[in-house]
């Protein structure tokens, strides 16, 4: 079970660097849409949109990807908990 564990926790630190890189790839004039980009784009946009409630301060400075990291980390500790409670 805990091999179990240890990959779910694996696979969602991979996840978050997959957001992490997406957002600073938005710096970069034209990352966003290479290949990598677009790839990159349609395993995170999805719940980055989710987390697209909160409107960007002064209409500059989207806050949305640290709002989707911190929900997914205190998802993935929550399973992981609940993982470690069944074994």
């Amino acid at each position: 079970m805990l091999e179990i564990l240890d990959w779910i926790i694996r696979i969602a630190r991979y996840y978050e660097y997959a957001i992490i890189i997406y957002v600073l790839m938005s710096w970069l004039p034209g990352a966003q849409q290479s290949p990598v980009g677009r790839w990159l784009g349609r395993i995170v946009l999805p719940y980055l949109n989710l987390c697209r409630v909160i409107p960007p301060i002064a209409g500059i400075i989207d806050i949305s990807p640290i709002v989707a990291i911190l929900a997914w980390n205190f998802a993935v500790s929550g399973l992981a908990h609940l993982i470690l409670l069944l074994v």
